[in-house]
């Protein structure tokens, strides 16, 4: 956050209720360390890139309509890394959702699984 903020605008930055396809503004590592921080993740720099990839493709595209999308996008980056096992071993409550939340993004709307860790 920059320091020509008051406490006010940096408190609304960091609690700012996202309306619908609007990400976050004024972000920065900031804000993302202290959204982190409020869900219970310490960021690394392997965050760090899985957060900056989002941020760019929001930039790049705009919203994603479906989480399985991106999350397609993100598994076959970081495939090298281990995709999806990797993903969630850093971003436990879901790489979509606690990765765009963390990146200052709009959620997609169908990015909760709540089916994630129950075997049938």
């Amino acid at each position: 956050m920059t320091e020509q903020m008051t406490d006010t605008e940096k408190m609304n930055a960091v609690f700012h209720v996202q309306e619908e396809d609007a990400p976050i503004s004024p972000w920065d590592r900031d804000v993302a360390t202290s959204l982190a921080r409020e869900i219970g993740v310490e960021l690394s720099d392997r965050h760090w890139e899985i957060v900056v990839f989002l941020r760019h493709h929001y930039d790049e595209f705009g919203s994603i309509e479906y989480a399985r999308d991106l999350s397609g996008m993100l598994q076959q980056r970081f495939s090298e890394q281990g995709g999806r096992r990797y993903l969630y071993s850093l971003f436990p409550g879901g790489p979509i959702s606690q990765g765009c939340s963390i990146a200052g993004l709009p959620v997609p709307k169908d990015s909760s699984d709540p089916s994630f860790g129950y075997s049938v």
